[in-house]
């Protein structure tokens, strides 16, 4: 009484043919079996998600147990300090009882004159 009959599919196909044409039965088999295609796949990538997900889980509490176990020592937080910049001016040690340091001589520069000469 159902779709068992090979008659019923006769007459599902008559059917198909005059609602679509012959040209356009081809492109909608294809398009229907692309779609099986990918919603196999999708089924697929969603059980090895799950399978995935569960070892993960099972990892994780692992994990929990291992870290539970595993003494925390704390740690003071480290801030970096700023470099401390030295003007050019006070490049020598002022402090109390320190004397300042001579400044360098500076060598005597040649006039265009003497260059000339040499």
């Amino acid at each position: 009484m159902g779709l068992d009959a090979p008659s019923h599919w006769v007459i599902l196909v008559i059917a198909a043919v005059i609602l679509f044409g012959y040209k356009k039965l081809p492109d909608i088999t294809r398009s229907v079996g692309r779609s099986l295609r990918i919603f196999k796949t999708e089924m697929k990538g969603l059980t090895d998600d799950d399978a995935a997900r569960t070892s993960a889980d099972a990892s994780q509490s692992d994990k929990t147990e291992a870290a539970a176990t595993t003494p925390v020592i704390p740690v003071a937080p480290v801030s970096p300090q700023a470099p401390v910049v030295i003007p050019p001016s006070l490049g020598a040690d002022t402090s109390p009882g320190v004397p300042a340091a001579e400044p360098a001589a500076e060598a005597p520069r040649e006039t265009p004159q003497q260059q000339t000469q040499s």
